[in-house]
């Protein structure tokens, strides 16, 4: 997955480095991811996750698999107004079916913004 992913991730404006078994996302704020409190709407912490989260699923699913979210708890620590969002993934658990992670959002400072577990179900694509 790179930064061009899909549209959703494009109009966001952020980019996400896949590892073995983790993954980055990285966000520099501008006006479109402000609330009108003047810091980043929920859904902009959210989108950073779960695409960091499903990167890091990918990187340890084989070949003719694909995955899907099936939940996902979300917590928003602190407010932020301005700056680079960081977000990291990390599987925690890879079982055949399902997969569990955790991510959080940092800001420049390493202060945490918003942190996440979430479950992913494995999908064997038809052949």
């Amino acid at each position: 997955m790179s930064s061009a992913g899909f549209p959703i991730q494009e109009f966001m404006g952020f980019s996400v480095t896949p590892g073995d078994g983790n993954a980055t996302a990285v966000l520099e704020l501008d006006e479109r991811h402000m609330n009108p409190n003047g810091v980043p709407h929920g859904s902009v912490t959210f989108a950073m996750m779960d695409t960091a989260m499903g990167a890091a699923v990918m990187s340890v699913l084989g070949e003719g698999k694909m995955c899907a979210t099936i939940e996902m708890q979300t917590r928003f620590h602190k407010g932020v107004s301005e700056g680079t969002l960081t977000a990291e993934a990390t599987v925690l658990t890879a079982g055949r079916r399902i997969i569990h992670l955790q991510a959080r959002v940092t800001d420049d400072d390493d202060r945490l913004i918003a942190s996440a577990t979430s479950s992913f179900a494995v999908i064997e694509l038809p052949t």
